[in-house]
């Protein structure tokens, strides 16, 4: 199969053989995409090279060749959001995310739609654990794995003073409370909830509290086998004000 004039996104790439990269990306048609990039390490290839870059958006042509598709040619459609700091590990999150969950050859159009946005935060500066929170909301539903937020596992309206953990299966479940005190560990506020089904922004808890939800969910899809980024994250320093605007 040929593939022309394909946009996608840049998820990773790395060195094979000499001279050649292995590239991964995200197509706006063909979904995830296996690359291999030959004969870039050139003087005369760094272009090319350039244009492989994580996080750059490209337009491509290549032919498809088992599980791994030859790139023909590859070009540039604008600058990458140049990132530093957490936004940078933001960045790094959201592409190994998308390489964990997204299958090579599902066609997959919700989810680059929802990548194009985030990556369009993350270069304005948009506030990283909002940005990132709607990233996964939106990345589960482009999957087929996403529920609503408004309503609970039973079919009642969410209840903004309850506390919920999120089912991966059946969605947001109540958290019952022992002696009028809520369970915390892994669940977020109603209201939170509530906020990400209008994609409104929360605030102090709330945020942190969609975090910790949301990791459970995705843990559970991403199976044993946790995510670099998360260990990144873990191993940093942080002040408790910058601790959920990191990634994951």
């Amino acid at each position: 199969m040929r593939l022309t004039a394909e946009p996608a996104f840049v998820l990773h790439a790395r060195p094979w053989r000499e001279t050649s990269l292995l590239v991964e990306v995200l197509g706006a048609t063909q979904g995830r995409i296996g690359l291999v990039a030959r004969g870039v390490q050139g003087a005369r290839r760094h272009v090319l090279r350039a244009a492989l870059q994580p996080l750059q958006s490209i337009r491509l042509d290549a032919v498809q060749q088992g599980e791994l598709a030859r790139l023909v040619a590859a070009e540039a459609l604008d600058a990458a959001p140049r990132l530093a700091g957490q936004a940078m590990l933001a960045g790094f999150y959201v592409n190994e995310l998308v390489l964990r969950l997204c299958a090579r050859g599902d066609a997959l159009p919700d989810a680059y739609v929802a990548y194009a946005r985030t990556r369009e935060r993350l270069r304005a500066g948009d506030a990283l654990a909002w940005t990132l929170r709607r990233f996964e909301r939106d990345l589960l539903a482009a999957l087929g794995l996403g529920f609503e937020f408004d309503v609970d596992a039973d079919g009642r309206a969410i209840d903004a003073a309850a506390r919920y953990r999120l089912d991966a299966e059946a969605g947001p479940v109540r958290v019952r409370t022992e002696r009028g005190v809520h369970e915390r560990a892994g669940t977020a506020t109603g209201r939170a909830l509530l906020h990400l089904a209008t994609d409104t922004v929360p605030t102090g808890d709330d945020l942190a509290g969609l975090r910790r939800a949301l990791r459970a969910v995705l843990a559970h899809h991403l199976g044993p086998r946790g995510l670099a980024s998360w260990d990144m994250l873990a191993a940093l320093p942080r002040a408790p004000a910058q601790g959920d605007a990191a990634a994951g």
